[in-house]
């Protein structure tokens, strides 16, 4: 049955400076191109398993969308706030705590760190921490060392 999901899709206001970002800024493959249609598509992470499409509309019909790359949980946890960074992105937790570092959801687990794209839309790097969820009936999301904590008890 349902195995994964494929592609999602995105309106942005300008597709070049949109293709600039999802293939230069963040990496992405592009595949396709389609001025007529004003689209462009990206392979996520290895071809043909995960796509993104983006389609110009005029700014008042783009609704702001979130979805979340998948990364390696090492990855995020060391490298990924240097790598917005180094990009001139800003990034963001729910720690409140004034930090841009990642934060975990304990339910999952999974560690993680936001972001935007230039049109609004909220991005997200999330990886799957090894080990059992943890609902918490006070905190669903802690930093890192506050979940390897947890985790040992």
């Amino acid at each position: 049955m349902i195995k994964g999901l494929f592609e999602t899709h995105l309106y942005v206001e300008n597709l070049e400076r949109s293709i600039d970002f999802y293939g230069k800024t963040l990496e992405l493959k592009q595949c396709y191109y389609e001025d007529d249609r004003r689209a462009a598509f990206f392979w996520i992470g290895k071809e043909k398993q995960s796509m993104l499409g983006l389609w110009e509309k005029p700014k008042e019909e783009i609704d702001i969308r979130h979805f979340a790359f998948e990364c390696e949980p090492e990855w995020i946890l060391n490298e990924s706030v240097n790598y917005l960074k180094s990009r001139n992105l800003k990034c963001r937790n729910f720690l409140r705590d004034g930090t841009e570092r990642p934060m975990v959801f304990v339910w999952m687990p999974a560690i993680s760190i936001y972001f935007d794209d230039p049109d609004g839309h909220s991005l997200e790097f999330i990886g799957i921490l090894q080990g059992k969820s943890t609902p918490q009936k006070e905190k669903i999301v802690v930093s890192y060392e506050e979940w390897l904590k947890i985790k040992q008890e």
